[in-house]
């Protein structure tokens, strides 16, 4: 696994998680560096108390070795003795001269403190249990005093790294809420998009908390107005053109009915027919447009199965090739008008277009139900199933060119399905024909 590999996936992919992850490493950086510089600054002044009470220490303990008798000094060992350093009276073994940081300062402070009539040499020696300092003095009679300096780390305490977890647990739990409240904005911003539908009447965000927040859901909502502005008006010119056009329409008729020359009248009554099912594909659209945003149909509790047999039956009398398979078995809530529209919409497609019609019904992911038409024929180019989806797109190369259409059944289709809170998905079937499926929810 190379290092984008591994770095992907650690990588969070959510705003919320890389917010999170960098806050904290940095909280978590700038606590460690604060608190090894609080360590450091403690064992540097822990250190400069050591050397200084070591001076001062260390020359009351010769003044008083230089006031005792030679034969009492061996007794005061013990007293004069320290938890860091001990005294040793008479010649012990040479070490090795030292000249560490550790030893000048011993030996400054030792110096400063005593005064310029003892020499002090320092050396060192390995110990079995710790390397420890040794610094020689004379006494004025001539008896050598060796100080022997034991150094020791700096223990820390028990509690000290409780404590530290503790405030890293803290840390965690503030940025946690940082992020979460940071985020929460975009995450409902993103939500209220997701939940767009054709009515557009989703309820407007909160135009409510840090400025940028606020200006954001107001653009929102704001664009949420205008785009529902601009549908509604596009639907009232669709259907105001269409409605308006069916009277020139049918004067046109009714003067081509009165021509003498029975080609051209045909011919003529053929064009304006086509001019009329455009009309009435467009008004048909308008009306799909306007259910959507503004349903005209009550919900209610209806019997599915015995719909679409009902559809069925209908076109199996009129001596159509339309077979219904499965059956969900019990009700839903639905509209039966715009449902049953939205299947008879689809068989004439797959009759129109195609030959073996087949109704497949069965319950699919909690909370839908599947409802799938299959046709027989030549189908539609893989590249162009979404594209006939769209208002007046035809695919006269796939599609045959004699049956003509307005390209706007299939559009009516997706926005009848998408008010009813459903999905239409098209496929090609193997060898040859549509699937046209619906994903209907059940409530």
């Amino acid at each position: 696994m190379n290092l984008d590999a591994i770095r992907a996936r650690l990588w969070p992919r959510s705003l919320f998680g890389r917010l999170t992850l960098i806050l904290f490493i940095g909280l978590i950086a700038a606590h460690t560096l604060s608190f090894g510089m609080i360590l450091y600054d403690r064992m540097q002044s822990s250190k400069a108390m050591m050397i200084y009470y070591l001076g001062k220490d260390v020359a009351s303990s010769i003044a008083i070795l230089e006031r005792v008798p030679a034969a009492e000094r061996a007794s005061w060992l013990d007293k004069l003795e320290r938890s860091r350093y001990r005294y040793v009276l008479g010649p012990v073994a040479a070490g090795v001269p030292v000249h560490s940081s550790l030893a000048t300062e011993a030996v400054d402070a030792i110096t400063g403190a005593l005064g310029k009539a003892y020499a002090i040499t320092a050396t060192t020696t390995e110990s079995a249990q710790a390397p420890q300092l040794d610094l020689h003095l004379t006494l004025a009679d001539g008896t050598p005093v060796t100080v022997v300096l034991t150094p020791s780390t700096m223990t820390i305490a028990l509690w000290i790294p409780v404590v530290l977890c503790a405030q890293l647990a803290i840390l965690a739990l503030f940025t946690w809420l940082a992020v979460r409240v940071a985020a929460r904005p975009l995450a409902q911003l993103a939500h209220a998009a997701d939940m767009l539908g054709p009515d557009m009447q989703t309820d407007p965000l909160q135009e409510d908390g840090p400025l940028e927040v606020a200006r954001a859901a107001t653009a929102f909502n704001a664009m949420q107005c205008r785009i529902r502005s601009y549908l509604a008006e596009r639907v009232q010119i669709l259907a105001a053109v269409s409605h308006d056009l069916q009277t020139p329409i049918t004067r046109m008729r009714l003067r081509a009915d009165m021509l003498d020359d029975g080609v051209q009248r045909d011919k003529m009554l053929a064009d304006l027919a086509a001019m009329q099912s455009l009309v009435e594909q467009g008004i048909a659209y308008a009306r799909s447009q306007s259910q959507a945003q503004a349903p005209d149909e009550a919900s209610c509790r209806i019997d599915l199965d015995a719909l679409l047999r009902s559809l069925v039956y209908d076109y199996q009398d009129a001596g159509q090739a339309v077979v219904l398979h499965g059956q969900l078995g019990h009700p839903l809530v639905s509209r039966p008008q715009t449902l049953r529209r939205i299947m008879s919409n689809l068989v004439d497609n797959a009759l129109k277009f195609g030959w073996e019609v087949e109704i497949h019904i069965q319950p699919a992911a909690a909370g839908y139900v599947s409802i799938s038409v299959l046709d027989r024929g030549p189908g539609i180019p893989q590249d162009q199933l979404g594209a006939v989806l769209q208002p007046f797109y035809r695919v006269e190369n796939s599609r045959n060119r004699e049956t003509g259409g307005s390209g706007l059944g299939l559009a009516i289709v997706q926005q009848l399905t998408m008010a009813l809170g459903g999905t239409l998905a098209l496929s090609n079937r193997e060898g040859g024909g549509l699937r046209a499926s619906l994903l209907i929810p059940v409530k």
